[in-house]
């Protein structure tokens, strides 16, 4: 039987958070993604795309980057992010 990927569920929608909350990534419902890094918000923002259970990024300075999803945790960019319930 094959597993539902979260692009098909949308469960990728929302906030997510380092372990010790200085990070916080927030993706949208309209494929934009604003990043805040402990006081600094919106230090980051731009575009997304899932893909299966991979996330590209596009961040509006050009910049690019990519994660996976595995068992409801968010791994990018060398980072562990939780869904924020």
């Amino acid at each position: 039987m094959q597993q539902e990927t979260i692009e098909a569920t949308k469960e990728y929608i929302g906030m997510w958070v380092t372990e010790d909350g200085t990070i916080r990534h927030e993706l949208l419902p309209n494929n934009r993604y604003d990043e805040a890094r402990g006081n600094r918000k919106s230090a980051y923002q731009g575009k997304y795309w899932v893909t299966g259970n991979h996330i590209d990024y596009k961040d509006d300075t050009g910049f690019t980057a990519d994660g996976e999803f595995k068992d409801g945790v968010l791994y990018h960019a060398g980072m562990v992010l939780y869904k924020e319930i």
